[in-house]
C-alpha cells in the first residue's frame, strides 16, 4: 500500500512537471492583444516600467514622418528582444520580434517555416516587394516577411511576378515577424 502511494505521488509530480513545461512562457507569448508583458492598451511610458530591468534604447535617427519613433528593447547582457514603433499619441503601433523565444500559442516564431505558418493560420494576403514577400494572416495582427531569396528562381528575380501562397516553398524561413496594433 505504501509503495502504491509513492508511485501515485511520483506519477502526479511527473504529470504536473510535464504539463508545466509545455505551457508557453507568458513573458514570451504573442497574442493579438499582448506581446509578452506588453498589452495592446499600453503606452510608451508603460514600456519603461515593464522592462525596467532591460535596456531601452530610443532611436534618435531622423524619421521621414515626424509622428513615428522607436524603442529598441535589449535583455540584460545585450541580446535584442524587440523593437517598438510608436505613433504621435504615444501608442504602440508595431512590434518587430527580434528574439526567437517570442512565439504564438501555436508555437510560431522567428525560427518557424512557411509550412508551419500555413498549417496554423489562414493567409489572407500576399504582398510582394523588390526584396521581400509579406504574408498577412486572417483575423490576426501578426504578419510575416520572407526574403525573396527563399523563392524559386523564376519568382525570385521577376519583380513583376504576382506571388501567391501556393508558390512559396514549405521550407522558406521567416525574415521578419511583426505585430501591428495600429
Amino acid at each position: 500500500m505504501k509503495k502504491l502511494k509513492i508511485i501515485i505521488t511520483l506519477f502526479t509530480i511527473v504529470l504536473i512537471a510535464t504539463q508545466c513545461s509545455k505551457a508557453p512562457n507568458s513573458d514570451f507569448l504573442i497574442t493579438n492583444n499582448s506581446f509578452g508583458k506588453l498589452k495592446k492598451e499600453h503606452s510608451v511610458k508603460d514600456i519603461e516600467t515593464l522592462f525596467a530591468n532591460d535596456s531601452i534604447v530610443v532611436d534618435t535617427t531622423i524619421q521621414l514622418t515626424a509622428s513615428k519613433h522607436k524603442r529598441h528593447i535589449f535583455e540584460q547582457g545585450g541580446k535584442p528582444l524587440f523593437t517598438v514603433s510608436i505613433n504621435s499619441d504615444d501608442e504602440i503601433e508595431n512590434i518587430q520580434v527580434l528574439d526567437s523565444r517570442y512565439t504564438t500559442n501555436e508555437g510560431i516564431g522567428l525560427l518557424s517555416t512557411f509550412k508551419e505558418i500555413k498549417d496554423n493560420y489562414t493567409i489572407e494576403k500576399v504582398i510582394t516587394s523588390m526584396n521581400n514577400v509579406i504574408l498577412f494572416i486572417k483575423d490576426s495582427d501578426l504578419y510575416f516577411t520572407l526574403n525573396r531569396e527563399e523563392l524559386p528562381a523564376n519568382l525570385r528575380y521577376d519583380i513583376n511576378a504576382k506571388i501567391e501562397a501556393v508558390q512559396i516553398p514549405d521550407a522558406a524561413k521567416i525574415k521578419y515577424m511583426m505585430l501591428g496594433w495600429d
